[in-house]
This record gives structure tokens, sequence and C-alpha cells, in this order.
């Protein structure tokens, strides 16, 4: 077996202990279930876009022995390019902003990758501009995924992803939340489980803020749109707070075992946020993104938790 045919096929674990809010009991009628993408190779949901954009471009002659793959990431999708070019010997170079978490930057050198830090005040559309004026500059050079614009990307979760979540619900899923920073988890899972049960809900969950430390999560009203976003495709969005969102990667680590990042932690929040008035009979499946490993050095792991603050943001259409 390859490295790469571990990539995909990841559990599925029931959430049950975690709550909205510290200390309460548990009240969420609706069963709450969480994918556990970091059980992929590098660690991340995003070695399902990255294997798929890169085996497909070798399979198209677009990538051959002699260049070198380039591209922006916010930190996991270049450590999964990392991994695929360490693996299958192509060397990689990745645009990320310089506020990346320092465990991002050093994965990604200990694969043997180039890092070129950009702005942190541009955000990942500064190394995404960054990225495509260097290989716009040197086409011979480079093969240019251009993640936030291929279609592999989304198709990726279509294929995999959403077809695996009907699969280990037993067709029971009722309502598919997620954040959205490609885009691609999102677009492409739920579109795979509408075409299986149009009745499923999929919500698609943001930071409450242009200006957010939830990484890997973007504003879409504030940010350069992905190429394949559709902004018809959710049936609602739910905005979560950064703050809160660290609290909550701190609770699942103590509650429920789970060390995750905070994307993940803000798609539980959104998830047991919409879940509140959902009936029993309903099936939630988000997506935990990451492992808190990557995170280690940030600040919020250390703050103590304010019991009584209250959960804001919610739902539209």
């Amino acid at each position: 077996m390859h490295i790469l045919d571990t990539v995909g096929a990841t559990p599925l674990l029931e959430l049950s202990k975690i709550t909205l809010r510290p200390g309460a009991a548990p009240h969420l009628r609706a069963r709450l279930y969480g994918k556990a993408e970091f059980c992929n190779p590098s660690g991340s949901v995003k070695d399902r876009a990255a294997k798929a954009m890169i085996m497909g471009a070798i399979q198209e002659g677009k990538l051959a022995p002699g260049k070198t793959i380039i591209d922006a990431t916010s930190g996991n999708t270049g450590i999964a390019y990392a991994m695929l070019g360490a693996s299958l010997g192509f060397p990689v170079k990745l645009f990320l902003p310089a506020n990346a978490s320092a465990e991002r930057k050093e994965i990604i050198r200990h694969y043997g990758a180039q890092i070129v830090e950009t702005s942190p005040l541009e955000g990942s559309d500064g190394a995404y501009l960054a990225a495509q004026e260097e290989a716009k500059a040197h086409p011979e050079k480079y093969f240019y995924p251009n993640q936030y614009h291929n279609d592999a990307n989304w198709k990726a979760h279509y294929d995999g992803t959403g077809l695996e979540i009907w699969e280990q619900t037993q067709g029971r899923v009722t309502h598919f939340i997620c954040g959205m920073g490609t885009s691609g988890t999102f677009m492409g899972t739920s579109r795979r489980l509408k075409a299986l049960n149009p009745s499923i809900r999929v919500i698609a969950v943001q930071p409450d803020s242009p200006f957010h430390g939830i990484e890997g999560t973007k504003h879409m009203a504030s940010t350069m749109k992905p190429g394949f976003y559709d902004e018809k495709q959710p049936d609602a969005f739910i905005e979560v707070n950064t703050e809160q969102a660290y609290a909550l990667a701190r609770r699942l680590a103590r509650e429920e075992g789970l060390y995750t990042g905070v994307s993940s932690a803000a798609n539980v929040l959104a998830a047991l946020m919409f879940g509140e008035a959902l009936p029993p009979s309903s099936v939630v499946v988000t997506v935990l993104c990451d492992s808190g490993t990557r995170y280690v050095s940030d600040p919020f792991w250390d703050l103590e938790d304010d019991l009584g603050a209250p959960v804001t943001g919610g739902a539209h259409a």
C-alpha cells in the first residue's frame, strides 16, 4: 500500500458529551457526528483535494518530472502538497500568510517544501495573488494547481467525503454543516448529499467578521471568492465568533477527548447552535478538519473559559 492509498475513508465520530454552554446538561435532541479528517495521512481534510489535483495533473501530463508544484495556502493544503511532493518526487513551493501557525510552517519545511511568507494583513488573498504572479511569470517551471479554482478540489469531496457520510450514516443524515475556505469540502460534500437525498439541509459556516482568528476559513462577503463557490448552494448560513470557537476547541479536548483545530471547533459550535431547534430524528454531520497539534503555540489554549458567556451568532437563509 502507498501512503496516498490511505487518503479518505475517515471515521465518523459521535459527539455525545459536548454542549453549547459550558456546564450544562446534554440537551441536544439531534444526534451529532464529526467526520474525523485529521485521520488523513498528512493530518487534515485537505489531503483529499490535494491528492485529486496532483494525481489528475500527472494523468493529464500537466505535471511531469522537472516541474515544481506551486500554490497559495493558509497551511493545511500546503502540508498536503508537501507530503505529496515528497512521496512522488516533486519540489513544492508554497505562498502563505506570515501569521500562519508556527507548527504548520514547520511541518511544511520538514517535508522539504519551500515557503514564501506573505503579508499577514492581506491574509489568504495576498498569498493567492503572490503565487499566481510567480506561476504566470515562469510557466515552464511550475505546475500551479490553483486550489481556489480547480474543480478537482470539490469533486474530491463529491466522490469521497459526501458518499462516505451517506454510507456511514446508512442514509440517515439530515443536515450537513461545514465551514468554507476554498469551499471545496462544503461544495463537493453538499452536492453529493443533495444528489442522494434532496431533502438534506446543508448549512455553510463562516466567521462573524472579516477580522477573525479562525484559520482556514473565509468571510465570503469581504474576500476573494473561489471560482467554484456557489452562494446559492447552502440552504442557510450560520456565523460563529472567534473567541467562542477558541473556547469550544478547549472544551472539545477536555470533554470529548478531541484535540482539534479552531476550524473544527467552529464547525461543531455551529452544529450545536443550529441543532438546538432540530427534532430528535435529526442526524447532523460536520467536519473535524485537522488536529490541535498544528496550533499548540497559539495562546488561546491557555485562556480561561467564561462559563457565563452567552453564545452569539445565528443562522440565516
